[in-house]
């Protein structure tokens, strides 16, 4: 008998059409499940009245220590910039001008380092310091024109800015222009809402406020000017008594300043003269155009990051390779957006295009010598200007997003710092970097007037891309006394203290102005002590070119 055979075992079979679980792993579901919360947290934050504070005030925190240590590391082979030890020698003293400048960046200067010591992560923490204060009047900005949600994204865009990161080492001021400009809109815009006597006052102090840091921000004053005078509502605000209010109290405020300009022979006035006039019309023309692609350019990275991420949608680039125009135009709506304040964003446009356009403009006309660092204060209301139009969706997905990026990026950016540095590093044919080392050259100053007088070292003489130098690493903090303090003293030091003190005269033989240098020297102490001394700079192993100066000793109580 034959026994039947077995049922056919289909059980693999229908277990191979069934669909198969696809299971993450724990850890990675914990971590996007945080990364979820994190975002919406976020984005819940920056829209809410109470938080929306904390979140920008925090996040300007945590850029500023961020991006300290990374320019402390990226310029970790040089010493601070010039602009830098000339504002902390500012600082010293309390005056009401420097000769070249109004005081204010002088006064920040000597209260910073009054709490902090004379080190390069300090002058750095101070730049960053000063564009987080700038990042929050921004954010402040925003809120009144578009809302809090809007505001955030502003200000994650303004951190982008390269301005307010990179190009934001250099504590000058020009730098501290980024914390009076966007006061002096912030005053401006609630003048222009409240039309009361108290925010004309605020007005006339916050334009008195940005005139003590530079004379360049006449340019902000009178694109605000022009730009009420250009809005439709004009003449509610010119009857008011805020307009003329500011202008009294502007007035009042800026006539110690004034007293002292006066008191030094309009010495700012004949330095900018003196430096920025020139006669080729063809020069001129170079100028503005290196000035605008320069400022063009450094927007870019904030424009096109911000545009990225309100066109990103899941799997975007199919959407780019079937419809490009689909793309482009997925943040667009026409629905009207309630949260734009369209009068104070027409506001902003008007201020931006006028201060935008102005200088260039004005430097052709003139002949002047446009720099392309004074647009450092001009342009950061841009990101304003395209996120306030009202036709343009921010959805609050797009926050954490933004964020996330400025976060990865800024943290690539750190890690890749020492790399960064050596890269950098301008070298000669030979191979050796070329930063002058003006720390070494001050340290081996500060002993020598020691073992000669057992004194302090109270005066130190030359340009002041070298003087100030001194000032900022030697351990006396000397005070500078350069070839233009006989035209147009900055207070700091005179002649007279300096030839009662003594003082160390320093010409370095690389300078174009060398001759120069030694001509004065010689003129305004003929009976000095001459030496030559080299030093170089040494850096993770490497050394840099060797720098030579000439060293003039002019001991106390003789010329």
């Amino acid at each position: 008998m034959i026994a039947p055979s077995p049922p056919p075992n289909n059980s693999r079979k229908q277990n191979s059409r069934k669909p198969v679980a696809v299971t993450v792993p724990a850890r990675r579901r914990s971590l996007l499940s945080r990364s979820r919360r994190g975002a919406a947290r976020v984005a819940a934050w920056a829209c809410d009245p109470q938080l929306a504070p904390v979140l920008a005030i925090g996040f300007t925190i945590a850029h500023a220590v961020l991006w300290t240590a990374i320019l402390t590391q990226i310029k970790a082979a040089q010493n601070v910039h010039f602009d830098v030890s000339e504002a902390y020698a500012w600082g010293q003293k309390a005056l009401l001008g420097y000769g070249k400048h109004p005081p204010l960046s002088g006064w920040i200067a000597g209260a910073w380092f009054s709490l902090f010591p004379a080190a390069d992560w300090a002058a750095y923490a101070l730049a960053m310091a000063t564009v987080g204060i700038g990042m929050v009047a921004c954010w402040a900005i925003a809120c009144r024109v578009a809302g809090r949600r809007r505001a955030f994204y502003v200000l994650v865009m303004v951190a982008l800015y390269p301005i307010f990161n990179f190009k934001g080492f250099k504590y000058n001021a020009d730098l501290v222009q980024l914390i009076s400009l966007p006061l002096l809109v912030l005053a401006y815009l609630h003048a222009f809402e409240k039309r009361t006597i108290r925010s004309g006052v605020l007005l006339g102090l916050a334009a008195a406020l940005a005139l003590m840091c530079k004379y360049w921000v006449a340019t902000m004053i009178g694109a605000i000017g022009l730009a009420a005078l250009m809005h439709p509502k004009r003449m509610l605000f010119l009857r008011s008594p805020a307009p003329w209010m500011a202008l009294v109290t502007m007035a009042a405020a800026m006539l110690p300043h004034l007293q002292w300009l006066r008191d030094a022979d309009f010495a700012p006035f004949r330095y900018a003269t003196d430096t920025y006039v020139i006669s080729s019309h063809w020069e001129s023309l170079r100028l503005v155009g290196a000035y605008l692609a320069h400022n063009i350019a450094l927007l870019l990275l904030p424009l096109a990051i911000g545009a990225a991420v309100l066109g990103w949608a899941p799997r975007w680039w199919t959407l780019v390779l079937r419809d490009p125009r689909a793309f482009f135009a997925r943040p667009w709506s026409l629905r009207d957006n309630p949260a734009i304040d369209r009068d104070q964003a027409l506001n902003i446009r008007l201020i931006q295009a006028i201060v935008a356009l102005g200088p260039p403009i004005g430097a052709l006309i003139l002949d002047i010598y446009i720099k392309t660092d004074w647009g450092i204060p001009l342009f950061f209301l841009v990101p304003l200007t395209v996120i306030a139009i009202p036709s343009l969706r921010v959805p609050r997905v797009a926050l954490p997003r933004i964020a996330a990026i400025w976060l990865l990026s800024s943290l690539a950016v750190l890690a890749a710092a020492p790399q960064i540095n050596i890269a950098s590093m301008p070298r000669d044919a030979n191979g050796n970097f070329t930063h002058v080392s003006y720390a070494q050259l001050a340290r081996e100053l500060t002993e020598l007037w020691h073992t000669r007088f057992h004194t302090r070292w109270s005066v130190a003489a030359g340009y002041i891309e070298a003087a100030g130098e001194m000032t900022f690493y030697s351990v006396d903090h000397p005070m500078p006394m350069t070839p233009h303090d006989q035209d147009m003293p900055s207070g700091l030091v005179s002649l007279q203290d300096a030839r009662r003190d003594g003082f160390i005269g320093v010409c370095e033989a690389a300078d174009p102005r060398f001759d120069q240098c030694r001509a004065w020297m010689k003129d305004t102490a003929p009976d000095a002590e001459r030496m030559v001394m080299t030093t170089r700079h040494f850096f993770n192993g490497s050394a840099s070119a060797p720098s030579k100066w000439e060293v003039y000793l002019v001991p106390p109580g003789k010329s």
